[in-house]
This record gives structure tokens, sequence and C-alpha cells, in this order.
């Protein structure tokens, strides 16, 4: 084989990686996807629903297998004949079991099967909402972060500056009133980062109590938003065709469907059958046989099953419902994510316009052209963009990383891939 073709094979092979490796680089924001796959699968709600789900499992032999059981009599007695006072023993035993009828069996495995899937939708649902908590404090902690390193950065431009006006007073090119200015707003500045670190550690620790196995990196990671190109419709379609909390009631829904069947099939009570063997007179009289019960009902059957098509109802209604929120939920989402795009360009644009008021001021100063509260304003203003485009950013990203996950174009689970 010529080395050409040895090469072209390395390169095919070697595609989805690079694709992965892109994907996690274009998403520097969040945190590695391995470690997310971890803390979704140690997360106690989706511990809760897989051991729900191993439940149902074992719960599915129950319903195949049915309840009835065999159960076994046995009894002895003693004649006695009223004339000649002889008394004889007797004894007697007895076999039987109560035996499901054909459509009771069918309809037991099927619930006991829709029963199954239902906890398996369930367990992706809560999959899902982890994911969303996770998502949701994994941001809440990165704009307080920024704030912080923000009002750090704000910090050390006042701290400079209060140098820069020591010096010019005592150069006598500046009063002592610009001096208590600006270390008047260095010291209001502190208090702001002060408050902003401690919001940010509190951050920090409510990530890390439901998710410890996400590590912290040293600073945020500020990426670029991207704009929602599809429509309205596209996210509808990808969210409302693969939605666990639509599939787990809709589910729960056919379970209690199957259940409402069941109970009116119940209506026709299921024989009992057995066999019997007794000892009469001392062994001089040996009896077989075999006998059948069936129960009699008085409106209990009925009742029942009525109660069951009821609560069948009920879940039909719900699953619509749940449709309808869904919706709605789709659409509120589609919202945030075009509409904090054009957010974040504005605040952008208005940041560098600010800043660049600012930088104007900070010469205009120094050449003794504009005064030491013009030029604080400045700064002011320019803190105040820049934490709004911040978080303008983060709100951009955040929001268009819902819309992913509710489509699972993010996290997806390994046994869930498209």
């Amino acid at each position: 084989m010529s080395r050409l073709p040895v090469v072209a094979l390395f390169i095919l092979l070697s595609l989805p990686a690079l694709d992965a490796r892109s994907e996690d680089l274009a998403r520097g924001d969040l945190p590695p996807a391995d470690q997310v796959e971890a803390a979704l699968h140690a997360h106690l709600d989706v511990r809760i629903a897989e051991s729900n789900l191993l439940a149902e499992s074992a719960s599915r032999k129950r319903w195949e297998s049915g309840s009835y059981e065999f159960n076994v009599k046995a009894g002895s007695a003693q004649r006695e004949n009223s004339v000649t006072g002889q008394r004889q023993k007797e004894w007697d035993v007895a076999i039987e079991r109560p035996l499901r009828l054909p459509n009771k069996m069918l309809l037991d495995g099927d619930i006991g099967s829709e029963s199954v899937h239902h906890a398996e939708y369930a367990l992706g649902d809560a999959r899902h909402e982890v994911a969303r908590s996770l998502l949701h404090l994994w941001f809440n902690w990165m704009r307080e972060r920024t704030q912080a390193d923000l009002w750090q950065q704000q910090v050390s431009l006042l701290l400079q500056q209060v140098q820069l006006t020591e010096k010019r007073m005592r150069a006598g090119d500046a009063p002592k009133l610009e001096l208590n200015q600006v270390q008047a707003f260095a010291a209001q500045a502190g208090v702001s980062l002060q408050q902003a670190q401690l919001s940010a550690q509190l951050a920090g620790s409510e990530l890390a109590r439901p998710f410890p196995e996400l590590t912290l990196p040293a600073a945020p990671v500020m990426e670029t938003p991207v704009a929602i190109d599809q429509a309205l419709a596209y996210w509808e379609k990808r969210v409302m065709d693969d939605n666990h909390e639509l599939a787990m009631v809709e589910a729960e829904n056919r379970v209690q469907q199957l259940l409402a069947q069941r109970q009116r099939a119940d209506r026709v009570p299921d024989p009992t059958v057995g066999l019997r063997y007794s000892s009469e007179k001392d062994g001089e009289e040996k009896v077989a046989g075999v006998y059948l019960s069936v129960p009699i009902s008085f409106g209990v059957r009925g009742a029942s099953a009525e109660v069951a098509t009821q609560h069948a109802a009920a879940t039909a209604a719900k699953v619509e419902a749940t449709r309808r929120r869904l919706q709605g939920d789709v659409y509120a989402a589609y919202i945030k994510a075009r509409d904090h795009f054009g957010v974040w360009q504005q605040a952008e644009a208005a940041k560098v316009s600010v800043q660049l008021n600012a930088d104007l001021l900070a010469r205009a100063y120094a050449l003794g052209e504009s005064s030491m509260t013009d030029l604080l304003n400045a700064r002011r203003l320019a803190l105040e963009s820049a934490l709004a485009a911040s978080l303008a950013k983060l709100d951009a990203n955040e929001a268009r990383y819902r819309l992913l996950l509710d489509a699972h174009q993010l996290w997806v689970a390994p046994d869930h891939r498209d």
C-alpha cells in the first residue's frame, strides 16, 4: 500500500474526533464534556430515576408472572356413628390455584412493558432537568465571577489614578480636592469588589454542592455569541419530536389506559381450579375429584373499573396540558436566544463607544484639559457599560445553549446519539 492512501485513511478515521475537539473548542465557556457526563450520572435525581427503572424492570416480571399462587389445603375429621357408636377417622387434602384468563394475561404483560418505558423516559427527563440546572448554575457563577473581575480591574485603575494624582499634587499641578475624590471612588470600588467576590464565592459553592465533579476554571472563558439562524418551526420540531417529559406523560397515559382495560376485564372474575383427595371411614372410602370456584361480585369490580377509567382520562388531559406548556417553553427559549444576541450586539457597541470616551478624557486630564470629576464619571460609565456587555454576552450564550440542550444538541446522553 502506498503512503498516500494510508494518510487519507488516517484522515477519514480522524474526522469524528476532529469534529468533537472542534465542538469542545467552540464551547470553551462550558465545563468539559467528560466532567458534565460524570456530574449528570452521579446526581441524586438521576440515581433515583435509575433505581426506579430497575424497580419497574423487576415489576414487569411480576406483571408477567401474575400474583396468583398455589394454595394447599389439608384437614382431618372424626365420624361417629350414632347407632353403633363407632368412631372413624377421616382426612382430606386439596391443592388449588386461580387461573388468569388469556386476555388478562396479555394486558398484564403490556402493563409491565409500558411501565418500564415510562421509567426510561422518566430517567431521560431527570437527566435533562439536571442538565438544565447545571447550565444555569454554571452561568450564574460565570456572571458573578465576571463582575468580580471587572471590579478588580476598576479598583486597579483607580489605585493607579490615586498614585498619579498624588504625584501631580506634590508637583503643584493638582489640588487636594482631586486626590480626595479619586480616593473616595477607589474606596467605593473596593467595597463593590468585596461584595462581588463574595457573590462569586457563593455562586461557586452553589454549583459545587450538587455537582462536585465539576472543576471551576481559574477565570471564566467568554466565547463570542452565535446567532440562531433557524426559524422557530425548526426548533419546535426538534424539541417536541424527542422530548422526554412529553414521552413520559404519554407513557403514563398508556399505562393508565391499560390499567383501565385491565379493571374492565376483571369484571369477569378469574376461576379457581383445584384437585381434592380424601380418605373417609378409616380409609374404607377414597375420594378424588376436581372442583371449580368463581367469585361473585356485587358492584365492587364495576366501581374499580370506573375509577381506573377516570384516572386514564385525567392522564390524557395531562398529556395535552404538557404539550401546550412545552410549546410555550420552546417559544420562550427561542425568543430569548434570538433577542439576547441582538441585545449583546448593542451592548458591545455601547461599551466600545463609552470606553473610547473614557480613554479620551484620561488623556485630556493628563494634559490638564479635563477635570477629575469628568474623568471619574467617565470611568464609572465605562465600568457600567463593560458590565452590561459582559452580562449580555453571558445571557446570549446561556440562552443559545439552553435551546440546544432542549433540542438534544448539547450534552447528549451516550445512549441517545443522533
